[in-house]
């Protein structure tokens, strides 16, 4: 390494890739965000189960609130959020061409039974 620039080997660390998460995994991380109404609900969570006082919350802590919030969500929210995906031109109605539009953008699923 000697004779390389801090630049040139700074650059060189960032073209190694991370392993990215899959859309799915993004999806459920953003229904579970969700599932917070707002940035004080998350705070407010987080303080009141801080049992060391340290801004963390113990992963089973964190399990019973979420499975708490999960099972008060309204199942038509949930509907209405899943056609709302489909229905993206707005028009109240989901038609062949929502439903392309909507796979085109979804992988496709391994249905091997390997």
């Amino acid at each position: 390494m000697y004779g390389t620039s801090a630049a040139a080997q700074k650059a060189k660390r960032r073209t190694h890739s991370r392993p990215e998460i899959s859309d799915e995994q993004k999806q459920e991380i953003k229904e579970a965000f969700e599932l917070f109404d707002t940035d004080k609900d998350v705070l407010k969570v987080l303080r009141d189960n801080d049992k060391g006082w340290h801004g963390l919350m113990e992963f089973e802590d964190f399990a019973k609130i979420m499975s708490e919030r999960i099972l008060a969500r309204d199942p038509m929210d949930d509907l209405r959020r899943a056609f709302k995906l489909f229905d993206d031109d707005n028009t109240g109605k989901i038609g062949l061409r929502n439903v392309r539009r909507e796979l085109a953008q979804t992988e496709p699923l391994d249905l091997s039974f390997s």
